[in-house]
Order: structure tokens, then sequence, then C-alpha cells
């Protein structure tokens, strides 16, 4: 077997991809490894990908513009032409359906993706190696695409463009505090942590629209480009419009959820790469579909720390009151205390035998989208690589996250060596 699962054609994928890149590479590239920056200093955004998640980015990029940041939607890409005609008439964009002709565009300085998971990390590649700003949405790479996820990770390094994941829950200010109150020793050794995401309902994945029933490939529908990497198969409908039902282009709860609550936890404990990672799963309740609708995974540390990551679709306890929707509540666990969040505030609460007081934490605001953008705009035009949802976070999450995948559909405890960089059933 293979170190990952699905490797091999990943790695075949991403070499025929560079080589088309490659060509292009000529009228691609800028003369600086960071986008340029316009004389009065307006940021050129592309959008990559034009379905309901791209309008959430439109819109949070309408309200960075209407606080006086000079930004502007310049060009708009998708692989539907009557998708990417509606997005580019309504901000009167330039249009595209190759995602290569876009980053060529020089009015285009940074780009927004939400696209289907396993294209996220090659056009994220390539917007990097064109020296644009990316925001990419989560997950950054598909379940299957381990090299991938560590190739973006090197591309980011070397070309030090901006990169920030679409883990927006990460512009909630408890969790730098939470890290902050850690570091500082407050729960002791972190030992456990807990997060999970729970929710009523697959409108997520069945409920994503068809914009037409009787769609076909052609001249308005390039579904060559939808697959990617994926498994060649014929054209269906709704494969290409509610492609989060199928697995060949979606991760389910474990890599379309978990993101948005592991995430924090992932940075309030600088947590690097698992050590083991195991999983149980699937469909207990919507059976129409492929990718599981529970999720229970348990990722385990080389230093002594667990983090269980829990999730269901088929109930929503937990769902509310949680900062972020869906989000369960993180709790964090050390030798001498444990750390976690109500309301407004953090708390500290001592472990049996530890000589430490209860603590109650101010924090005030929450999880702020927009505020979320408009960080990504100012790391961009400051040419600030350092955002609050990096690169190499993105990396050990989900990391994480794709070893948990291997482990349910294996049924085996999945082991990542640091030496070979590879991870497989143990």
């Amino acid at each position: 077997m293979n170190p990952v699962q699905g490797s091999e054609p990943t790695r075949r994928a991403f070499l025929q991809h560079a080589t088309l890149a490659a060509a292009a590479a000529a009228a691609v590239l800028p003369t600086s490894a960071h986008a340029k920056t316009k004389a009065n200093d307006t940021l050129g955004i592309g959008l990559i990908g034009c379905g309901g998640r791209m309008g959430g980015h439109a819109a949070s990029y309408d309200y960075v513009k209407k606080q006086g940041v000079n930004v502007r939607i310049v060009a708009v890409c998708d692989t539907y032409r009557p998708r990417m005609e509606r997005m580019g008439k309504k901000y009167g964009a330039k249009m595209y359906m190759d995602h290569r002709e876009l980053l060529a565009d020089p009015d285009v300085d940074a780009v927004s993706i939400a696209t289907p998971d396993h294209l996220h990390g090659y056009q994220a590649i390539d917007a990097m190696k064109a020296g644009k700003g990316v925001y990419c949405e989560k997950p950054v790479t598909h379940w299957r695409q381990f090299e991938l996820t560590k190739e973006l990770a090197r591309v980011a390094k070397e070309t030090g463009c901006v990169f920030q994941l679409g883990s927006q829950g990460m512009s909630d200010p408890a969790w730098a505090k939470m890290r902050e109150l850690v570091q500082q020793g407050l729960i002791g050794q972190p030992i456990h942590a807990e997060c999970g995401y729970f929710r009523v309902g697959d409108w997520g994945e069945r409920g994503m629209p068809i914009d037409d029933e009787n769609a076909q490939p052609g001249p308005d529908l390039n579904w060559e480009a939808f697959l990617g990497d994926a498994p060649k198969r014929p054209f269906d409908v709704s494969r290409y419009f509610r492609w989060r039902m199928y697995e060949d282009y979606s991760g389910g709860p474990s890599t379309d959820l978990f993101p948005h609550s592991f995430t924090p936890v992932a940075s309030i404990l600088s947590l690097g790469m698992p050590r083991r990672v195991v999983a149980v799963g699937g469909k207990y309740r919507y059976s129409d579909r492929e990718v599981p609708d529970t999720y229970n995974t348990l990722v385990e540390y080389a230093d002594g720390l667990v983090v269980a990551i829990l999730g269901t679709q088929g109930n929503d306890y937990q769902a509310t009151g949680g900062r972020g929707a869906g989000g369960r509540i993180p709790v964090i666990r050390g030798w001498d205390g444990t750390l976690t969040v109500k309301d407004n505030d953090i708390l500290f609460i001592p472990a049996e035998g530890a000589k430490k007081d209860p603590q109650t934490i101010p924090v005030g605001g929450g999880e702020d989208t927009q505020q979320y953008f408009m960080d990504f705009v100012q790391h961009c035009l400051a040419k600030d690589p350092n955002t609050a949802s990096g690169p190499e976070m993105a990396l050990h999450v989900q990391t994480a996250l794709q070893m948990g995948v291997m482990a349910q559909r294996e049924g085996k405890a999945v082991d990542f060596d640091p030496y070979t960089q590879t991870f497989q059933p143990a």
C-alpha cells in the first residue's frame, strides 16, 4: 500500500498540472514575487469560483470597500459560464473560464478561491507562483491530496505571498487570548482538548442548488476542468452542482466542517504534525450521499496530548451558544486546569489538587467574518504574509484531518512518520 492512500495519482496529476502551468509562466509571472501595488494602492481581487460561497466572499469585499479601503473586484472565473456571467456583470468585472487566464491579468493582485475542495490546492499554488495574494476556502486541499498540501506550504514559504485560509472563526479574539494563557502556563502541561461541529441536515451537501437540470458539458460548462485530478467519470449534473455529496471532490464533515473548530485549537496549543490518528463514522442518518454525516476523530501528538474532534449532522445540541454556528466550544485541559468559553468570557477551572484560583477573563466581541476579510486585504496591501490562518497552520490542521479520513476508511489507526513526512495505517 502507498504511504498515503491516493498519493500516487495525486503526484502524477500535480506534475501534469505543473507542466501546463510552466508553459504559461512567462505570461503569468509578474516581475516581483508579490502582486504589484497600483499607484493609488487599489487592490484588484479576482474571484475563482462563482457559486454560493463566493457570494459571501464578494459581499465581504463590498463591506471592506465601504469602510474606505481601496479594494475592487476586477475579474471572475468559473467553469460554468452562466454563473460566471452573473457574477461578472454584477461587478463589472472581466470574465474567464480558466483560472490561469485570470492569474495572467495584470489588474488582479489577489484572489479568492471558492471552488470544489480538490481544486483549491492547485489554484492556490498557481496564484502564489503568479505573485498573487490568496484567500482560500477551507479545506486547503482534498482529503487524498497530502502531497499537494505539503507543496502548497512550500510554495507559500518560497514566494512569501500572503495566504489566508477561510477558517473565519480565527477572527474570534477568544482564541488568541487562550493561546496567550496557555503559553503563560496557566493550565500547566496541556494533556487533552476537545472541539467539534454539530448540526441537523445535509443542506451543505444535498441542499446545494442545481442551476440547470439540463446542463451539459460544452463551451458553457467545462467538465474536464471541474474534474481536475479526480477520477475521470461521465458527466453527471448532480456531481457537478452538488459536489459536496461525493468523495471524489469532498471529505464530508471531517474536512468541510472540522477546519472551523479544529483550527482555533491548533492555534491555542501551537500544534504541529500529529503522531497517530484514529477515527470512526459513517452515514448514520443521510444515506443518499457518499460522504459520512457523522465523524469522530482522536488525534495524538508526540508530546503527550490528545485532541478529540467530534461531530454529527444528525443532532445540533451545542450548535447554538457556541462561538460560531455549529461549532462546539473548545475545551483545553492541562495538568493544572481547564480553559473554555462561556458567553463572552474565558473560564479557567483549576484541576483537582492544583493550587490555583478560578478565573473569569472577559473577551468581548466574537467571530467577525467581515473583519477577517478586512485583515486579508490589509495584509495584501502591506505585503505581510503573517495572517491569522496561514499555510503552515493549514498544513498541520489538514494533515490531521486527512489522516482521520484514511483511518475511518481503512478501519485502522494511521501513523505519521516525521522522517519521511508520510503517513500510513499502523
